[in-house]
């Protein structure tokens, strides 16, 4: 290799050594540690550097949580179905009921198994206001409407249903932006009464018949 190929593939690589400064893996590629399974009856394993969530007639999602929590954030991470049959989500500045094995709630990054839809790096709030972006709601108005299609089209143009998909979560403040495959799908502000500044993440095994996902390269700044 000549000096200027090599002069010029050291700067196209810097900047993705950058972005990836000051990381951390949530995680160890190894078990669980730090990691707590909580509801329902889905189940999480390690398949080689992959965490793998999966069950079937799932009674109610359940999750795997991290027992630290944290407040503003870079966060990202790669996520893909082994089969489209159940839905998913990553859960962050999640929430728990207290009691035993109180009901997660809170801010969930979609992970959305059907192209009709495709509403994967979606911002849900789970067990509280449901859809925040898009809006969905019981009376949607025609402005919510085509916010939803336009959400659809673009999901379905990026999302890669049967390949690893990257996903970015930036959480400052009320801030709250997601990516997915490089594309913003998420940039809201969270006003409301319900806004949260500090909690967990978790991976989500939702209930139904069937569910079978899996995450890696999982990694956080706190900023």
């Amino acid at each position: 290799m000549n000096i200027r190929i090599l002069f010029t593939s050291l700067l196209l690589a810097a900047p993705l050594a950058r972005a990836e400064e000051g990381f951390t893996d949530l995680f160890n590629g190894k078990d669980l540690a730090g990691w707590t399974r909580v509801n329902g009856n889905g189940e999480f394993k390690i398949e080689g550097k992959d965490i793998v969530g999966f069950g079937e007639n799932v009674k109610s999602n359940t999750f795997l949580r991290t027992d630290k929590t944290y407040k503003d954030f870079d966060f990202r991470f790669e996520m893909k179905f082994d089969d489209l049959t159940g839905n998913s989500g990553m859960m962050f500045r999640g929430l728990q009921k207290e009691g035993k094995d109180g009901r997660v709630h809170g801010y969930q990054c979609e992970h959305d198994n059907g192209k009709a839809r495709a509403w994967t790096a979606g911002l849900y709030d789970e067990a509280r206001r449901g859809w925040l972006e898009p809006k969905k709601g019981d009376k949607d108005t025609e402005a919510d409407k085509k916010a939803q299609a336009d959400f659809t089209k673009q999901g379905q143009e990026i999302t890669k249903w049967t390949e690893w998909n990257e996903v970015r979560i930036v959480c400052k403040g009320k801030h709250i932006q997601i990516w997915l495959n490089g594309k913003e799908r998420v940039d809201y502000e969270d006003e409301g009464k319900e806004f949260t500044p500090e909690g967990f993440f978790a991976l989500q095994v939702h209930s139904g018949k069937s569910c079978k996902v899996r995450w890696r390269n999982i990694r956080i700044k706190e900023l």
